[in-house]
């Protein structure tokens, strides 16, 4: 019986194990219902091999086109660079690929269509957000208009390509500063690292051109806040969100969380929320 129910488990694979990839693959080797890890790909195995030695089963380390063979869930937790590569062997193969660099799946939307021709499919957790299946429900019917305003500490923002671009000098601010004020697809150019909330928010929503996005480094805060308002025909309401960073300042830690409860819906007998 037992055995039954192990061939029977969902096999999910993991790219990048940095602080999300850890958590995650720390989760399922604990133990999620109808799952197990079945394969991590990184770029320098040895780095990682404490971490992989100290699960209770360890999982095969491949290459990253070879996620797709060894799983039914890949999940990509690398830059936003390595997306395509990581999702687009995945879709091809007829798997799921649940991505959680999303602000690099605009540049690479094309994977959709991959993903639909070779009955693929891409997953987009809520991540660092609140409220995604609001935005969701009230796209049924007509969107007026998502505002979004992100606050973040100094550290969480450096190295962007937009302060670079624009030579701007946030190391000794002692006040916030708005930074860039735009569309969800301009800000996840310009903050790659930081803005998969708002193409999230977009995706879920009335799309990255109509979505419109504030950012402000801001000495004064220590989390990543998030502030929401969306007008619709259905509703309007306004949702907020105080994020912990994790080890990487630019993450949150409730990012990999969003992830474990996503990849817990996949088998779960009671399933709350859309």
């Amino acid at each position: 019986m037992t055995e039954h129910k192990a061939s029977s488990d969902l096999r999910i694979a993991i790219a990048g194990l940095g602080s999300i990839g850890t958590k995650i693959a720390s989760a399922l080797d604990q133990g999620i219902e109808g799952l197990t890890l079945s394969a991590v790909a990184v770029r320098d195995p040895v780095k990682h091999r404490a971490f992989l030695s100290g699960l209770r089963r360890a999982p095969s380390v491949l290459s990253i086109d070879a996620l797709g063979d060894a799983a039914d869930i890949v999940v990509e937790c690398a830059p936003s660079r390595h997306l395509r590569e990581i999702v687009e062997p995945a879709v091809k193969r007829g798997k799921a690929a649940l991505v959680v660099s999303v602000g690099g799946l605009l540049d690479n939307f094309d994977l959709v269509d991959v993903a639909r021709a070779n009955g693929g499919r891409i997953i987009v957790p809520t991540g660092a957000l609140i409220g995604l299946d609001a935005v969701n429900a009230a796209a049924i019917g007509t969107i007026h208009s998502v505002k979004m305003v992100t606050r973040k500490p100094i550290d969480g923002l450096k190295g962007a390509p937009f302060i670079l671009e624009n030579n701007i000098d946030i190391d000794k601010l002692r006040e916030p500063l708005k930074l860039f004020e735009g569309s969800a697809r301009e800000a996840a150019k310009g903050f790659p690292a930081n803005l998969n909330v708002a193409v999230a928010l977009s995706l879920a929503g009335v799309g990255p051109d109509r979505t419109q996005v504030q950012i402000w480094a801001d000495p004064t805060v220590t989390r990543n806040v998030h502030r929401i308002e969306v007008e619709a025909d259905s509703a309007r309401f306004s949702m907020g969100i105080e994020n912990i960073p994790s080890e990487n300042p630019k993450t949150g830690l409730i990012t990999a969380l969003s992830v474990i409860a996503l990849l817990r819906k996949q088998r779960a007998t009671l399933c709350v929320g859309t």
